[in-house]
C-alpha cells in the first residue's frame, strides 16, 4: 500500500511525462525496421570469428488474435516514384452512357480494373479516379512489375459479363469398363448461355420486405428477359453462374422460372457484399470503352536515388534547424530538438499504421512540416522572453508563454490544415483535381502538423517544466 500511495501522490506533470515517454517508445518500436542488417566488417581485424553482416529481426507485438487491430510488423509502403513501376492513365469513354449512370459506370470500371490487377498478382496497387468537367479518367499505379505490356493489355480490355449454366457430363473410367457393375461418374462445367452484359440493364441493392436483408435486383432488357426466362426454365434447382471476365463472381440456385425481366439474388449478404456484387454486375451491364492515354515507367534505381537524396536533404535540414534552435535559445532549444526527434519517431510510426504510401511529394510535405513543428516552439520561447522581462515567477512564465502563444499557433496551423483539406479533396469535388501526388503531399503535411502540435506544445512544455531551471536574475533582465 505504501508503494500505491507514493504512485498516486505523484504530480500530474509526471504522469503526463511518463505517458508521453511510453507513447514515444511504442512509436519507436513500430517505426524501427522489422529486419535490419549490421555491417561488422570493421571488427573482423580484431575478432575474426565475428561475421561480416549480422541480421537482426525485432520482436513483434500482435494484438489481432484478441480482437484489437494492432501489430508492430507493418511495413512502410513506398509509392511508385520511389519503388519503381508503371503508372497508367486510362480515358473512359462515357459518350454512350446516360448522364445519370456515368458515376455508376465509372465505379464499375474501377472495380473491373481492380479485379484484373489482383488476378495479375500486383501488390499494393493504387487505383484512383479523376473527374474534371466531361473527362473521366482512371489512374492505375503498378509498382514493381517486370512486364508492364502484359498488364496494360489486360487492364485496357472492356469488361465481359456472361451468365453460365452447368452442363453435366457422364464418364466411366477404363478400369470400370471391365466390371459389370460399372458406375459412371458425373462431372461437368459451366458453359455460356448466350445471355450477357448487353442484355442486363442494371443491378441495384435493395432490402427484402420479408427479412430486411440486402438483396441484389437485376433488370433485363426485352431481349434479355425472354432469354433469361428460357434459361431459368431449364435450370430449375440448378446453379446459374455469373462470370465477369471468365471469373465466376456468384452462382445462385434457380428456385423458379423467372419471367418479366426482373430477378433477385439473395443469400444472407451483408450490405458491403451486396454493393460489391451490384458493382461487379454493373461493370458488365454498363460496359465502357477504356483507352490508355498515358504511360509512365519509373525504374527502381531512379526512385531509390531520389529517395536517398531527399532523405539526405531532410537530414541536413534537421541538423540546421537543431543548430538554429540551440544557438538561439540555449537549453530551451535543446529540449525543443528532443521534441523534434519525438516528432519524427511518431510520424514514421503513423505512416506505417495508417498506412501512408510514401512518395516524393509526401517526403516534401514531411520536410516542410519539420520546420512548422519548431514554429510553435519559436513563438512560445519568444513569448516567454517577454514574460521573463516582466519578472514573473518561472512557473508563471512557462504557463503564460504557452498560453498566450497558443492563439497564434492555433490560427497558423488551422490555416495550413484548411489548405491541406483542399489539396486532399476527400469528398471528390469535381471542380478540384484529385492528383495522387498532391494528395500525398497534403496528407503527410496534415499529419505532420497534428504531431507537431503534440510535440511542440504538449511534450515540449512537459520537458521545460521538468528539466529546465529558472534563469538567473541577470538573464531575466537582459
Amino acid at each position: 500500500m505504501r508503494i500505491f500511495r507514493s504512485l498516486t501522490s505523484l504530480p500530474k506533470l509526471y504522469w503526463h511525462f511518463f505517458g508521453s515517454l511510453l507513447l514515444i517508445l511504442l512509436a519507436g518500436w513500430i517505426a524501427w525496421p522489422n529486419v535490419f542488417t549490421l555491417n561488422l566488417s570493421g571488427l573482423q581485424s580484431w575478432l575474426p570469428q565475428v561475421p561480416q553482416y549480422l541480421t537482426v529481426q525485432k520482436s513483434q507485438i500482435n494484438l489481432t488474435p484478441i480482437g484489437i487491430p494492432f501489430r508492430t510488423d507493418v511495413p512502410l509502403q513506398y509509392g511508385l516514384d520511389i519503388q519503381g513501376g508503371t503508372q497508367v492513365t486510362l480515358e473512359v469513354d462515357m459518350s454512350s452512357i446516360p448522364e445519370a449512370d456515368r458515376e455508376t459506370a465509372l465505379t464499375s470500371a474501377v472495380e473491373v480494373i481492380r479485379r484484373r490487377v489482383d488476378l495479375y498478382g500486383v501488390a499494393e496497387t493504387n487505383i484512383r479516379t479523376a473527374v474534371f468537367q466531361d473527362q473521366y479518367r482512371i489512374v492505375v499505379e503498378l509498382p514493381g512489375i517486370d512486364q508492364p505490356e502484359t498488364a496494360l493489355q489486360l487492364i485496357g480490355q472492356t469488361a465481359q459479363l456472361q451468365f453460365q449454366e452447368f452442363q453435366y457430363e457422364e464418364s466411366t473410367s477404363s478400369a470400370d469398363l471391365e466390371s459389370e457393375e460399372a458406375t459412371p461418374s458425373v462431372t461437368g462445367q459451366f458453359v455460356a448461355t448466350g445471355l450477357g452484359g448487353d442484355q442486363l440493364s442494371r443491378a441495384t441493392v435493395q432490402f427484402s420486405p420479408q427479412t430486411g436483408e440486402p438483396v441484389v435486383n437485376l433488370e433485363f432488357s426485352a431481349e434479355g428477359a425472354d432469354l433469361f426466362a428460357e434459361i431459368t426454365e431449364r435450370n430449375l434447382n440448378q446453379p446459374l453462374a455469373i462470370a465477369l471476365d471468365d471469373q465466376i463472381i456468384t452462382a445462385p440456385i434457380v428456385n423458379q422460372a423467372i419471367y418479366g425481366g426482373q430477378a433477385q439474388i439473395s443469400g444472407q449478404f451483408s450490405v458491403e457484399e451486396a454493393e460489391t456484387l451490384a458493382t461487379q454486375l454493373n461493370a458488365g451491364a454498363l460496359p465502357v470503352p477504356i483507352e490508355i492515354v498515358e504511360q509512365t515507367t519509373i525504374g527502381p534505381t531512379l526512385g531509390q536515388t531520389s529517395l536517398e537524396k531527399s532523405v539526405f536533404a531532410g537530414m541536413v535540414g534537421l541538423v540546421l534547424v537543431a543548430f538554429f534552435m540551440i544557438f538561439l535559445y540555449g537549453w530551451s532549444g535543446f529540449l525543443a530538438v528532443i521534441g523534434l526527434l519525438a516528432y519524427g519517431i511518431i510520424t514514421l510510426a503513423l505512416y506505417k499504421l495508417i498506412p501512408v504510401t510514401l512518395t516524393l511529394p509526401g517526403v516534401a510535405g514531411l520536410m516542410l512540416s519539420i520546420g512548422m513543428a519548431v514554429d510553435a516552439n519559436i513563438l512560445t520561447f519568444e513569448r516567454m522572453k517577454e514574460e521573463l522581462r516582466a519578472n514573473k515567477p518561472w512557473n508563471r512564465v512557462i504557463k503564460d508563454g504557452f498560453g498566450r502563444s497558443w492563439d497564434s499557433i492555433k490560427d497558423a496551423n488551422l490555416a495550413t490544415l484548411s489548405i491541406c483539406f483542399i489539396l486532399f479533396n476527400p469528398f471528390e469535388w469535381g471542380f478540384l483535381h484529385t492528383s495522387g501526388p498532391v494528395r500525398g503531399f497534403a496528407l503527410t503535411l496534415a499529419l505532420g502538423i497534428g504531431v507537431g502540435l503534440f510535440t511542440g506544445v504538449f511534450f515540449s512544455r512537459i520537458l521545460l517544466q521538468l528539466f529546465l531551471a529558472p534563469p538567473k536574475q541577470t538573464e531575466r533582465n537582459a
